[in-house]
């Protein structure tokens, strides 16, 4: 098995990297990293119904879609992630074997951790792991958080879901009481100390183990996958489920509610109703939305070009935007 010690944070790499190696190496593989401020919505989930989109947008998260399935997690740096890539075509859904070494690293700690549900791990009842998978033809790749000293208020304020009503396909995250291995130690360590120790178990565990550093070409193609897929809006938005989405405003000049239908990323339908004024029809820029990309720039591009208050007595172009985005 190769041990890749990942020293970069950017979370649109880091995903990169994952992909890049399951589908370009024969070997298994164990990886170790971080990521700056980001949260990771799952493969099959509503971006949008997922975070706080303010709160995203005024503290420069990140959002990027994972190749695997299950809910949204948010990661700083008090957050280590691990990946596993298994040749064992036989492994998936088998989340047992690859926590497993998590649970014994722990236990080395004086840490009692047990497996809970589907995919979690916890300690005293509190969660402090997320694990998912993916199948690739005869691989898979399992990968998972550990919580060592994340700012725990972040995470509640970044994923906390608003009023606004989505509704569709989408899977949906369940929240829950979460901790922070740090609080359990006997000897207290940092995170990057815990990072050492956790790879220096799983080299010690495993005698067929090596250590791989990665290639500029393998930085170069993986920075190839960021610019084609990760940090595009196409892959961590547009290709979220159909949904709906039925918000409601009050502003100076009354009441608006936007209903619209999205589909892969792109605005179908939308309405606008409410107790509000105007001398010009709202149709107008009901037309003017549909088929464009819900988001937030595509919207103030088509918007910057009409006469807001004419159509919404004392309304503005940040309104509408906030409406039609979900945020309350």
């Amino acid at each position: 098995m190769l041990l890749i010690y990942n020293e970069k944070t950017n979370p649109y790499f880091n995903l990169a990297m994952e992909e890049y190696f399951l589908k370009n190496t024969k070997e298994d593989i164990f990886l170790l990293w971080r990521n700056e401020s980001a949260i990771i919505v799952g493969k099959n989930q509503n971006t949008l119904s997922e975070i706080n989109y303010d709160y995203v947008k005024d503290n420069n998260i990140k959002v990027v879609r994972r190749q695997s399935g299950g809910g949204a997690v948010f990661h700083d740096l008090g957050n280590i992630c691990f990946t596993f890539i298994s040749c064992n075509n036989n492994s998936f859904s088998d989340f047992k074997r690859f926590t497993l070494p998590i649970i014994e690293a722990l236990k080395g700690l004086g840490i009692n951790a047990e497996f809970s549900g589907r995919n979690d791990l916890l300690i005293d009842g509190k969660k402090f792991s997320g694990n998912a998978q993916y199948n690739y033809k005869n691989k898979v790749m399992h990968h998972g958080t550990l919580l060592f000293s994340s700012q725990i208020n972040d995470i509640s304020d970044a994923l906390k879901v608003k009023a606004s009503k989505f509704e569709g396909k989408s899977v949906k995250s369940v929240k829950s009481r979460v901790t922070n291995i740090s609080e359990h130690l006997e000897n207290p360590m940092d995170v990057l100390e815990f990072k050492n120790y956790l790879m220096a178990f799983i080299a010690n565990n495993d005698n067929s183990s090596s250590f791989y550093q990665m290639s500029q070409e393998d930085i170069d193609n993986i920075n190839l996958l960021v610019e084609d897929k990760y940090s595009t809006w196409d892959w961590n938005f547009g290709i979220s489920p159909k949904y709906s989405l039925s918000n409601e405003l009050k502003y100076d000049g009354g009441n608006v509610e936007f209903n619209l239908n999205v589909e892969k990323g792109i605005i179908s339908d939308i309405k606008f109703f409410g107790d509000f004024f105007g001398k010009e029809d709202v149709s107008f820029i009901e037309s003017k939305l549909k088929n464009i990309k819900h988001n937030e720039e595509s919207i103030r591009i088509v918007l910057s070009d009409i006469e807001i208050n004419n159509y919404f007595l004392g309304c503005n172009i940040d309104v509408l935007v906030k409406g039609i985005m979900g945020v309350k």
